[in-house]
């Protein structure tokens, strides 16, 4: 093709395509350690200067994680006093020598409480420590109430044994028991994932929502204006570190089976995964926000999860694909000695300790481990403490561990049902500055609402920082076309790539309209542009609009390779980024180059895609505006309620797609909210009755809004949805008149 270079090569372009991605965002990973130093701007000239200097830190992570919802006023209940003398006889679960143990739950949010041990001395408390188990562990495991965990590690017994008041929370677990909806489909997914997948969408997460626990918790401890600390092993660890991370109350704090370089978060359970995590906080960077109080990292064997539990006979696998394991010594060694590196300027130095437990392969709770908790709490290691707790409480009426979990698990996920039900409130006070009242006036409000799509939901990557270089190689000739192979680069290892198809009519000096042809999941360009192929669902579209006179371009998207695209996307959204951050900038690279040939009308560049490449049609026309047109075929839905439904059979909560949860788009935007960006451009949907990726009521209830718009803004002829009597697939009838309708090309 004239003005390329030749193309060549045998390899397949579109697993070249995904590796080359997997390649850029290896090296961004290691390059986020180093770029994170921007949002940091710590003063060490006194602990009172550092700490003023990293609020607006604290602030953003509150927000990562999913800390927004106010709480609820305190209350404990099911314990009227801290004293067993005080209490009801059914109230208590265990007594030990020197404490009793009750049964307890306190308020948290709306509609969800926090249950779990409480604890309590019978002489005065020397402090009050939140315990915090890994999550496969009960209250009752970590008080030695119940079997399940070496004495040696039963460091909330063995804390309250010297004289702490001790909450020992339930956390949600890694089974599956509940996971589903025994009325729809019940999956394999962790009790943790499966919140989740919907939580995530609304910019929450099951982490978040256990802080939010532990900071109530704290709410109560206040009051009795003792010392507080928190301790926690494996994922209360985590919950430890990011809890000392946000509220200042706490006065030292230890985290167990935990700590470590976190650049292979996407290698974890997805039930860790925060967007943009690792754009401004590794676990160093989190540590930081405890300093300058005492913090405790114990090197010590880490829960060793080898993946999600194997599904029953009753269960669909759905389960997303990660792995914790004990790391390296050496690798925790080198995380912590960041952590000194970056507050080594303060002065008196933090204290900072790193315990290593039998080579960072032993048991959590090791005595000097708790002695330095100690210590660092209340001024002294503590009478004695040992490896050994001097006498085991005894069981005096047993919690039903089950009921409870089943308890927690239903409340958060009950939560996320209420978000899904408020999300269209929360979406229309997002969208309230928005100005109808002219289309100029419109479009000059899309302007911030774009940027925020792009910036805060998409992911924006760099502009492109390589030449485009264009290859192209013939591939089919028909007695109406001629079709080519292209490659554009984009950025080192990742390009661009697709198959035009360019009319044989074209007169001299004649510029034509474009039609760019996206294919869905696991698709490629071929399926939508070979003369010779005649898919059930594509219908070779690209090839019936170049015979009708467009050029068509069909582009190669990354959501190929099974679960290969779905690694890359979990190595992305850590870097606050997505799939969609690359498909844009290989789109613009596209209209680009479309741009520059010479039978090219750049002013008439449409987008039509089915399935996931309806998906791309909502979203990158959505961003990029030199897209005059977009047809959404066999994916336009009521979004939001399609990815977090736990009540509709073809909500992606049940499904295998652990890929299709997009960070907070809940409260900003659904698929109504998306079109309005590509408005006043002209917009139309295509609908089979029989496609069973949604409903024709779930459906048009959306399209109403895209409709609405248009009408508001007297441009009704602009938009439109044709629903045929068919499967998932292209209709082809009413969208070609659509575009022949806005594009009218010569025919």
């Amino acid at each position: 093709m004239d003005g390329t270079s030749p193309l060549t090569g045998e390899d397949d372009l579109a697993a070249r395509m995904v590796t080359g991605i997997d390649a850029w965002l290896s090296r961004a990973l290691t390059r986020s350690i180093s770029d994170r130093d921007q949002y940091w701007h710590r003063d060490d000239r006194s602990h009172e200067a550092y700490v003023a200097s990293i609020e607006s830190n604290r602030a953003r992570f509150a927000r990562l994680i999913g800390v927004i919802d106010a709480r609820v006023p305190i209350e404990m209940l099911e314990t009227k006093a801290v004293s067993s003398t005080a209490v009801a006889e059914d109230k208590t679960a265990a007594l030990g020598e020197k404490y009793d143990s009750f049964a307890v739950r306190w308020s948290v949010l709306p509609g969800v409480e926090a249950e779990g041990l409480l604890l309590q001395p019978r002489a005065t408390p020397v402090a009050d420590v939140v315990a915090l188990p890994d999550c496969d562990w009960t209250p009752e495991m970590l008080a030695g109430i119940a079997p399940g965990v070496p004495e040696a590690a039963q460091f909330g017994h063995r804390l309250a044994d010297h004289g702490c008041r001790v909450l020992i929370p339930v956390l949600i677990d890694r089974r599956n028991t509940y996971s589903g909806n025994p009325d729809v489909l019940m999956v394999n997914q962790p009790h943790r994932e499966f919140i989740y997948r919907a939580a995530y969408e609304f910019g929450r997460y099951t982490i978040g929502y256990e802080v939010q626990k532990i900071l109530a918790a704290l709410d109560w401890f206040s009051a009795a204006h003792r010392p507080i600390g928190v301790f926690g092993y494996g994922e209360g660890g985590l919950l430890a570190l990011y809890t000392a991370a946000l509220d200042t109350r706490i006065e030292a704090t230890v985290v167990s089976g935990y700590f470590q370089p976190r650049e292979r978060l996407y290698g974890e359970p997805i039930y860790r995964n925060l967007f943009g995590l690792l754009t401004e906080f590794g676990d160093a960077e989190i540590a930081s926000l405890v300093v300058p109080r005492p913090l405790i990292i114990e090197a010590c064997r880490h829960p060793e999860i080898s993946g999600p539990p194997e599904p029953t006979s009753d269960q669909r696998d759905s389960a997303a694909p990660g792995s914790i394991a004990t790391p390296p010594l050496s690798e925790i060694q080198s995380e912590f000695a960041r952590l000194q590196h970056l507050v080594s300027g303060l002065q008196p130095m933090p204290t900072l300790t790193l315990q290593t437990v039998d080579e960072g392969t032993g048991e959590p709770g090791d005595e000097k481990t708790m002695n330095a908790f100690m210590k660092a709490l209340v001024g002294t290691p503590g009478p004695g403490i040992s490896n050994c707790p001097s006498e085991r409480p005894y069981p005096k009426e047993p919690v039903n561990v089950d009921a409870r979990q089943k308890r927690q698990f239903q409340q958060l996920v009950e939560h996320t049902q209420h978000l899904m039900r408020e999300s269209e409130y929360r979406r229309a006070e997002f969208w309230s500055q928005a100005d109808r009242t002219s289309v100029a006036s419109w479009e000059q409000s899309c302007r911030w609402y774009r940027a925020y799509c792009w910036d805060e939901i998409i992911g924006r990557l760099p502009e492109a920082d390589v030449p485009m270089s264009p290859s192209t190689r013939r591939i089919y000739e028909t007695s109406a076309f001629i079709g080519y192979e292209v490659t554009l680069d984009v950025y080192e290892d990742v390009f661009a790539y697709g198959i035009i198809l360019i009319p044989k009519d074209l007169d001299p000096g004649e510029r034509r309209p474009v039609v760019v042809c996206q294919h869905g999941l696991e698709g490629r360009p071929q399926q939508v542009a070979n003369p010779d192929v005649d898919d059930p669902c594509y219908h070779a579209f690209a090839c019936r609009l170049a015979e009708r006179g467009y050029v068509t371009y069909a582009p190669q998207n990354p959501y190929i390779g099974e679960n290969r695209f779905r690694e890359l996307l979990r190595k992305a959204h850590p870097l606050k980024q997505t799939l969609y951050g690359f498909i844009v900038r290989q789109h613009e690279r596209t209209l680009d180059w479309l741009s520059s040939l010479p039978f090219v009308d750049p002013d008439r560049i449409a987008f039509y895609g089915l399935s996931y490449g309806g998906k791309a049609a909502m979203r990158i026309p959505a961003l990029l505006t030199r897209y005059c047109l977009s047809i959404c075929s066999a994916d336009y839905n009521e979004w939001i309620w399609k990815c977090t439904s736990n009540r509709a059979p073809c909500s992606y909560m049940f499904g295998s797609e652990y890929d299709m949860p997009e960070y907070n788009l809940g409260e900003t935007f659904n698929y109504a909210e998306l079109s309005w960006l590509i408005c006043p451009r002209p917009f139309m949907v295509e609908r089979g009755h029989e496609d069973g990726v949604g409903l024709d009521e779930w459906v048009s209830y959306e399209y109403a809004k895209t409709r609405r718009q248009y009408i508001k803004l007297g441009l009704v002829d602009r938009t439109e949805m044709e629903v045929f009597d068919g499967p998932h697939t292209i209709n082809g009838k009413g969208t070609f008149e659509f575009l022949d309708r806005h594009l009218r090309p010569p025919r």
